[in-house]
């Protein structure tokens, strides 16, 4: 009996006939005859036998017992047995299984091309070998010496590879060969979807994966690799030395882009939001976005007067830029290079950030509209963690943007350290298999096969909403920058490239040799370029066109920066029964739904018995502020690490039928006209959500975008997005944004982890106004501070410390009449006497309950304790009103939790000093109590926590007085 995994019928070719079938059964006549006759035997459900009468040849038949049996049923199977075996319609002939056993190495030599063919694509313009592969299973398959010249003329199943169902099998290699090894590579055969692996398939195989391009075409990308080219040229010549990270070796980027811009445009596309790092940059500016180039020439030569621009402003190759870009086939799109720092891939989250915005706010729900392009380094690229925390939100609900087309311009080398030295993996983009998306690798140096992909990825993503990947394989004429020698470290690979000729050279050549385009029409192409640059060096020189980034356009023009003082006051309290009546709402849920009983319990009753009683919490003093925001037409977008219910169980904006698993979200009853509200549970990441949520809040100017840590010190992930952007990003860039990060902050003794949000950090970043730091202590400061922030025509960033044992502390109530009257103080006043002060105690966040406690039960009026609930803008004017009125004042402390270098004490420090100079002849003594200095930020010990809160609260209550001495 033969083995079935012997059979050309096994699993090893099933996908074959699955194809084969699948044709079959569209149009029987598209198959070979003796397949057609295979399949038309079937088992009566619409399905090919394979079973074992068909797959194992019949017992023997022994002459003279064809008919015998034992009488148990055996006679009857020898005739059984003899039909099948004297019948030659039904069983395959010798030839017919040698027939298949080539297809079914044929098969896998398709799957090979299709599976391991990159791996011997040409893709290095240098023209180095690549190293070895040959222990990858499978890449010998695609090998022309698997099969002979007899089989090469063979006719066999294309596989879908040609439209016509069976070619030589020379033609089907030759095909295979110059589709997946030439100088496009692609990874694409692990992806799950084999929806999308067909369409690729045969957008690749049909045509051989190139571009018939018109001589029109070609003259097009040949004139835009000449200003690529002429661009670089004309800075390294007039500008000697001057760093512009220069986009030479990898020019085919300007006509992929291009490309990408033509096909978009006819698709649908609207608008695309741009985020990348110094190479290439000003060379995109001038040649994609249009920036003209005397400006860029400009920021060369730098401003006539230094000294309008000191503190602030950025290197010319971190400036964003926009503008309205026309493509050939008459379609505007409107593009938006992000600003960036230095951080390399820091952009890419905001870039993400910045799409989301634009596609709620304009409805593309589809996502076709507005697209993400990111152009990354080979080395940033597997390398910045921030790249893969962008990746991972690609498909999640809160972030999904409808795929982001990245590019990596492949420069072979990072600064000064080779591939080898810097990823595990064979391609610098392994990091995007995790979605399940296509790659493809493409030789720089044919910018006919870039300009192809170009288009094919561009159709892709529009298609399928996903990302896909471009690893544009170039190299970096100069060093990382153009003061550099790159031949201390690699000289091998830069005597290669010193004499290796450019893009456009090679491009221009081809062109000549096939007759498509002269070599006197390509010099001319390049000579119109350089005379268009020296005018406009001519033009900047003569007089200056060095501007500065535009700000305050489109949805800005009603909003401001600058100082916080000349923002006007606005009113942010509400009236009382419409609070009443968001409560209320805010307390039920729909008939029918079956809510947690510890949630109506601690949430829904809780609230209703509010109703009664007036008094508020700080879950409910927030949740009032959005409500009420939302009816007035605002939009609101919160997202952190288990944002919807809230770290501490006192959101609960998500809820959760606990019988149908159905959700749902109380505030969504309140939002008019376009107003939404979104709450979203973040991925296990910060800077990538954090840095999203920023970009989110650039083009969402009427609207309040939080992000939510799950404790505070985990901004510490984040921190490039908070020095980079939030903090500096109005003073390098003149972005605004009104941004809100709630990080929960508080000494409840949870350890060094879960203690401090890092207050210090911000303090140290806070100058210029360009941030507000709170500090809030009850839910009518919170309801009023959120409410202020998004009713000022001033966006700046707000950090707020958030409670934690706060939540639910009884003390830490507010009447409903405090959200009905009132507005956010920055400083909240001691009921005492000021006139018989003689110690004033500054303060900011839960000690102060710990201290008014412990000065109450001395019924100690002479102490008198201050709530600093914005510590910046320092509300220094309010602070020294306050003194004026407290004569016998002779001590003034700041009291903290935090250790001493920690905290709010060093940002204070100076300041008091400043109210203690402006008491005149009576100073004051200013000093400190809180912590230690300490490494850690605090104890793990809760035994050891209650002790130092302790001795915290006694040295700023007992110290001076008769008994503490």
């Amino acid at each position: 009996m033969a083995n079935f995994q012997d059979s050309y019928l096994s699993g090893g070719n099933i996908d074959f006939i699955e194809g084969l079938y699948a044709r079959y059964l569209e149009d029987p006549s598209s198959v070979d005859p003796s397949w057609r006759e295979l399949f038309e035997r079937n088992d009566g459900a619409g399905r090919p036998i394979f079973n074992k009468t068909l797959i194992e040849p019949p017992a023997p038949v022994v002459p003279g017992k064809e008919g015998k049996g034992d009488g148990k049923g055996e006679g009857k199977g020898n005739k059984a047995a003899a039909a099948v075996a004297l019948a030659p319609q039904t069983a395959p002939t010798v030839a017919f299984e040698q027939d298949m056993k080539l297809q079914a190495r044929v098969d896998q030599a398709i799957s090979a091309f299709r599976l391991r063919g990159h791996l011997r694509a040409q893709l290095d313009p240098l023209g180095r070998p690549r190293p070895s592969l040959d222990h990858v299973a499978d890449v010998g398959m695609a090998d022309q010496k698997h099969f002979t010249a007899t089989e090469q003329e063979q006719l066999v199943e294309s596989f879908n590879v040609f439209p016509e169902a069976r070619v030589k099998l020379k033609e089907l290699l030759g095909r295979l060969r110059r589709t997946y090894t030439g100088a496009i590579g692609v990874e694409f055969m692990q992806m799950l979807d084999s929806e999308r692996r067909r369409w690729l398939m045969r957008r690749m195989e049909h045509t051989e994966n190139r571009t018939a391009f018109t001589v029109d075409e070609q003259r097009h990308i040949l004139t835009r690799l000449s200003y690529a080219e002429g661009f670089e040229n004309f800075l390294h010549t007039k500008f000697i030395g001057a760093k512009r990270f220069a986009l030479d070796g990898g020019e085919a980027l300007v006509p992929m882009l291009d490309a990408v811009l033509e096909v978009g445009g006819d698709l649908g596309l609207k608008e695309v939001v741009i985020g990348m790092a110094h190479r290439g940059r000003l060379n995109v500016l001038t040649n994609i976005l249009g920036k003209k180039p005397d400006q860029i020439f400009s920021e060369f030569e730098g401003p006539q007067d230094p000294k309008q621009h000191m503190g602030r402003g950025d290197v010319k190759y971190h400036m964003g830029f926009s503008s309205d870009h026309a493509t050939r086939g008459g379609k505007n799109i409107h593009l938006s290079l992000a600003f960036n720092p230095s951080h390399l891939e820091a952009v890419d989250p905001v870039v993400e950030g910045r799409v989301r915005a634009k596609q709620d706010r304009s409805g593309d729900t589809e996502r076709t509209k507005v697209m993400p392009l990111l152009i990354h380094g080979d080395a940033a690229f597997i390398g910045q963690g921030v790249v893969a925390e962008t990746l991972n939100m690609a498909g999640l609900e809160g972030y999904k943007t409808g795929g982001t087309l990245h590019v990596v311009i492949n420069n072979q080398v990072g600064f000064t350290t080779d591939p080898s030295d810097s990823r595990s993996s064979i391609y610098s983009t392994a990091l995007a298999q995790m979605l399940d998306v296509p790659v493809f690798h493409v030789n720089g140096d044919d910018p006919e096969a870039c300009v192809h992909v170009a288009r094919l990825v561009a159709e892709y993503r529009q298609t399928f909403k996903s990302d896909v990947v471009i690893d544009l394989v170039c190299y970096r004429r100069y060093g990382h920058n153009e003061g550099d020698d790159p031949s201390f470290t690699q000289p091998a690979m830069y005597e290669i490239i010193r004499k290796h000729p450019t893009v456009r050279t090679l491009y221009a050549q081809q062109l000549a040799q096939q007759a498509r385009i002269s070599a006197e029409d390509s010099e001319a192409i390049k000579q119109r370029c350089m005379q268009e640059f020296d005018a406009a060096l001519t033009r900047a020189r003569a007089e200056s066109q060095f501007k500065e980034p535009n700000a305050l356009e489109g949805l800005w023009q009603p909003y401001k920066g600058g100082a916080h003082k000349s923002a006007p006051p606005v009113i942010t309290a509400v009236d009382k029964e419409t609070l009443r009546s968001a409560l209320k709402k805010l307390s039920e849920v729909p008939e029918g739904f079956n809510v947690h009983r510890d949630v109506e319990r601690t949430v829904l009753k809780k609230r209703q018995g509010m109703l009664q009683s007036e008094e508020l919490q700080w879950s409910e003093g927030e949740s009032l502020a959005y409500a009420t925001l939302l009816s007035e037409g605002y939009s609101i977008r919160v997202s952190g690490q288990d944002s919807e219910r809230g770290t501490f169980s006192h959101r609960h904006a998500v809820l959760h039928d606990v019988k149908t698993g159905a959700n749902f979200v109380p505030l969504r009853q309140f939002p008019t006209g376009r107003a939404h509200f979104d709450v979203f549970n973040s991925p296990l990441s910060e800077m990538g959500v954090l840095g999203f949520e920023y970009g989110y809040s650039l083009d969402v100017p009427d609207g309040l975008t939080i992000w939510e840590a799950q404790f505070g010190d985990f901004a510490n992930g984040a921190q490039i997005i908070i020095d980079q952007f939030i903090a500096a990003g109005e003073s390098k860039w003149r972005r605004l944004s009104g941004l809100t990060l709630l990080l929960p902050h508080g000494y409840e003794g949870q350890g060094p982890e879960h203690s401090s949000a890092r207050l210090e950090r911000f303090l140290s970043l806070s100058a210029e106004d360009n941030i507000q730091v709170a500090y809030p202590t009850t839910p009518a400061q919170i309801f009023h501070l959120l409410r202020r922030q998004l009713l000022r025509p001033l966006r700046k960033p707000l950090v707020i410390m958030s409670p934690k044992s706060l939540l639910r502390r009884p003390e830490a109530t507010s009447k409903l009449d405090e959200l009905a009257t009132g507005t956010f103080q920055e400083i909240i006043l001691d009921k005492v006497d000021p006139a018989g002060v003689t110690r004033l105690l500054l303060c900011s966040g839960k000690v102060y309950y710990d201290l008014v406690k412990a000065r109450d039960e001395r019924k100690d009026d002479s102490i008198a304790i201050v709530r600093v609930e914005q510590l910046y803008p320092f509300p220094f004017d309010e602070l020294a009103g306050l003194v004026a009125k407290m004569p016998k004042l002779t001590e003034l402390y700041w009291v903290q939790e935090e250790p001493r270098n920690s905290g709010g004490w060093h940002f204070m420090f100076p300041r008091l000093h400043d109210l203690a100079s402006a008491r005149g002849q009576n100073p004051l003594k200013v000093g400190y109590i809180g912590r230690a200095e300490a490494a850690s930020p605090a104890t793990g010990f809760p035994q050891t926590h209650n002790l130092e809160q302790q001795l915290i609260v006694e040295e700023a209550i007992l110290r001076g007085t008769k008994n503490g001495r």
